[in-house]
């Protein structure tokens, strides 16, 4: 039951890398198809390593034959033992990888020098890889068994054709549960992060089932409050779970719990409010089958002091007693508990149960919530953001996952803005798509109205539960006032427009303060501004999905504008970006593909993660066009100024020099601003004697926010999840991410930056949040707020019925640039890795010297 029998010897104890294997025929393969070539069939390539491996009278083979194989999983366990050749940094988390070469599958062990791959997103499942060198790592307390380590791969590009019925060589390795090759877990994690529970180890068969009360003792939790302290055997409790918390992984390197996990059950009866606790093993066994709203009995439970620093979620109920002084354990063992869920149709009314309350508000509602106050919503999804990862604690191996997303409900033209974390419901955090029915509950309210634009939205808590499309039926909150209309507001909104539903890309959020004394507030002294030279060092140490908001000063001294559609390939070098398609002057072309052996560092191209490794269209990067997607959260958004007279816009260019001219500024300052693009200079005097440039200007696809499409929700949802632990086979011939419209019409800019020092330049990608489709709900972009230019849209009327040219805002835009010249700024990027050598950094926010 849940890895607590059977557990597993320390060491490889998983792997028979000496077990015989005779040649099977294709018929003794359950669901095996073995690949022939000629009619024949061929040999394998893992069997014939696994041969050189074992004939040599050494643990370290380079191989003579190396053959490209295919990546099928890539799998994350914690590891208590020391691996070889290392000093762990506790926690230490491992990697076994599966791979394929046409005729067998073979379960490896990742070298840990070699996990940066993984961090890196480099390894991954789908890839065609290349192993170059092997060793075995035997264990020492069994006879004839050992594992196949990875020492040195290099790791190629996606494959279109996989086949994933090749069966093991070793039938270890199909046995169920899964279990790791190296260590006493019994388990795999979660690829990316700790909370989701994974694998085949998670029951979800629990059902409630008729209980015969007679002869049971059932004790009130008022009554058990006031007793526990002086009994040694308890009663059964009769309650309802009332919240449930997501899943917290405690294992260590020095533990040896098989299955260290802990979660939260707030449960009631008529006398109050309780923690109850699961422990470990009983985790993995009732989590997925536990849910808001069921009826539990407990018997052998035990109890004990509550733990002083946990924040209680306060009860629903406002009459409800909360009991704060004690909280009930519950273990598989020492004593076995007894969890039975009881069928609602057995339900007594003398029990007094309470009901479950929900605390729904409305879009126009929230307005008025106050800070950190906590509230359910419900509505339909607008926008769903892909999945990004923060680090727990600093030079921490642990991340949390979440994303971004919309959710309207009719009461305002503005969405519900959510930062929804991982709330250990995979199968719904993986799977929600614009257009679907959303319920979120326990969420606590962000604000902050002393900034501009004002900071509102929400963010989930310990306690919150998500439902989407299909999950609502039977649920209380379905007969609530407010949800009802909501519903029913929803089933009127079936034909929502494509256009105003949007899934994925870049999204900067939350907003940057108007001034840099706001924003400085918020972060640690030593961390406050970073150096250009810094930047390198900062994304090196980025893992995949990861985001970091970071502040650096400098000169505008360029910028360019890329047009939307606009091809990077086959567009001309301008002679402001030498040498663009490198990420630093101090390098050489990136290689095809990635190799990586066992402890050897990475060198500075493989740890720079440039986007010059990516192919595609660069293009403009935001979110919908309509207004509910460009406003901030608050109920007064930023006002929109209206367009300037004639002869207001005639006095703003006075110091602004046409774009098809070359002039002199007032204060003798060469300028050019041709075709969209412009140069200071400065940067024409400093650009060829730089100590170093980096170059990040690009937009890759994956940031690229697209229109949504209901017939390919399969594969876009894929396309902004995380990367998955196992390949998952495609449906049909799937399509192109470049294929799907970008939900924005304007292009982005590569805005170049100088070093106060003159040594270093960056260039980065400026976003602007504008879109022709909707002029009146543009909002002023925060970059040409900070360049005293108001007016993200040409000096039309708006009203006047027609539509503004990209190509005249992309002109305003490079003219106010131009307008900061020799201006020391301090510029606000975003920067996240996306994964196999590809980088954003993305310009949110400008400040002057205050």
């Amino acid at each position: 039951m849940s890895g607590e029998s059977g557990q597993p010897q320390p060491g490889p104890s998983h792997a028979g890398l000496y077990l015989e294997h005779p040649e099977r025929d294709q018929a003794g393969v359950p669901g095996g198809v073995i690949r022939k070539a000629g009619g024949q069939r061929c040999r394998s390539w893992i069997q014939k390593v696994i041969e050189q491996i074992t004939g040599s009278p050494r643990q370290c083979v380079t191989l003579s034959e190396v053959v490209p194989v295919t990546v099928l999983a890539v799998q994350r366990y914690l590891l208590e033992d020391e691996p070889r050749d290392t000093v762990p940094k506790p926690p230490l988390y491992c990697y076994d990888v599966t791979i394929s070469d046409g005729v067998y599958q073979e379960k490896c062990y990742l070298d840990p020098s070699l996990n940066f791959l993984v961090y890196q997103n480099i390894l991954k499942v789908g890839i065609e890889m290349r192993i170059s060198r092997v060793s075995c790592l035997y264990n020492e307390k069994r006879l004839g068994q050992g594992i196949l380590c990875i020492d040195k791969v290099h790791c190629g590009e996606p494959l279109d054709v996989i086949s994933v019925e090749t069966p093991f060589r070793n039938r270890a390795h199909e046995e169920k549960p899964e279990r790791p090759l190296r260590g006493g877990k019994s388990h795999y994690l979660a690829l990316w992060n700790n909370e989701d529970p994974y694998g085949d180890i998670w029951k979800t068969n629990k059902q409630p089932e008729e209980f015969n009360f007679n002869n049971i003792k059932i004790i009130s939790l008022s009554h058990l409050e006031m007793t526990w302290n002086s009994r040694k055997n308890f009663p059964a409790l009769l309650v309802r779970v009332l919240h449930k918390s997501k899943l917290r992984y405690y294992g260590k390197p020095n533990k040896k719990m098989i299955e260290p996990y802990q979660t939260y059950l707030e449960v009631a009866d008529s006398s109050g409010m309780v923690s109850v606790i699961l422990w470990n093993a009983l985790c993995p066994e009732w989590y997925k089958s536990l849910r808001v709203g069921l009826i539990l009995l407990l018997q052998n439970y035990t109890v004990k002091k509550s733990y002083p620093l946990r924040i209680q979620p306060d009860p629903v109920d406002p009459q409800m007693k909360l009991i704060s002084t004690m909280e009930i354990c519950l273990n598989l063992r020492d004593p076995p508990t007894n969890i039975v869920i009881i069928p609602e149709r057995q339900l007594k009314s003398e029990w007094k149960l309470p009901k479950l309350i929900n605390r729904f508000i409305t879009r126009s509602e929230l307005d008025d919530m106050p800070e950190k106050s906590i509230c359910d919503v419900i509505g339909v999804l607008s926008f769903v953001g892909r999945v990004q990862r923060s680090k727990k604690k600093e030079n921490s191996e642990d991340f949390w996952s979440y994303r971004w997303i919309h959710i309207t409900d009719g009461t305002s033209e503005q969405p519900f803005i959510v930062q929804l974390f991982s709330t250990s419901q995979p199968e719904v955090f993986e799977n929600i798509y614009p257009r679907t029915y959303f319920v979120c509950t326990q969420l606590k309210v962000v604000r902050n109205n002393s900034q501009a634009p004002r900071l509102l939205y929400l963010t989930t808590t310990n306690e919150s539960r998500v439902l989407i499309t299909g999950g609502h039926r039977g649920h209380p909150y379905t007969y609530d006032t407010k949800a009802k209309k909501i519903i029913q507001w929803i089933k009127t909104k079936t034909n929502l427009e494509a256009k105003n539903t949007v899934i994925g890309g870049y999204y900067p959020y939350p907003p940057v303060p108007e001034t840099f004394s706001k924003y400085s507030r918020f972060i640690k002294a030593e961390s406050l501004l970073t150096t250009i030279s810094e930047v390198k060092k900062v994304i090196e140490n980025l893992q995949y999905r990861e985001q970091k908001r970071i502040a650096i000063q400098g000169i505008i001294t360029a910028i360019k504008y890329i047009p939307y559609n606009h091809s990077a390939r086959s567009a001309p070098a301008p002679e402001a970006f030498p040498n663009a398609s490198r990420p630093s002057t101090s390098q050489g072309a990136g290689k095809e593909g990635h190799c990586h052996e066992r402890g050897s560092k990475r060198s500075q191209d493989d740890r720079l993660v440039g986007s010059q490794h990516s192919q595609f269209t660069p293009m403009v990067l935001g979110l919908s066009a309509k207004r509910k997607i460009l406003q901030g959260p608050s109920a007064n958004p930023v006002p929109v100024p209206q367009p300037h007279s004639s002869a207001q816009m005639k006095g703003n260019q006075q110091n602004i020099p046409s774009r098809e001219s070359s002039t002199a500024s007032a204060t003798g300052k060469s300028r050019r601003i041709i075709n969209d693009r412009w140069e200071s200079q400065l940067w024409r005097d400093k650009k060829f004697s730089l100590r170093d440039h980096l170059h990040y200007g690009h937009v890759d696809p994956e940031s690229i926010p697209r229109k949504f499409i209901l017939e390919h929700e399969k594969f876009l949802t894929q396309q902004f999840n995380s990367q998955p632990a196992k390949y998952i086979p495609p449906e049909g011939n799937p399509p192109k991410l470049d294929e799907f419209q970008s939900a924005r019409s304007l292009g982005h800019f590569e805005v170049t930056i100088l070093g106060l020092n003159h040594e270093i330049a960056i260039d980065v990608a400026f976003l602007p949040m504008y879109s022709p489709e909707d002029v009146q709900a543009s909002q002023i972009d925060t970059f040409l707020t900070c360049m005293n230019y108001s007016c993200v849209y040409p000096p039309e009327a708006p009203d006047s019925g027609r539509l503004p040219d990209s190509k005249a805002v992309a002109g305003d835009i490079v003219k106010a640039a131009a307008d900061l010249d020799r201006v020391h700024i301090i510029g606000i990027l975003d920067i996240c890795n996306l994964g196999n050598n590809k980088v954003e950094v993305c310009l949110q926010k400008i400040y002057t010297p205050e």
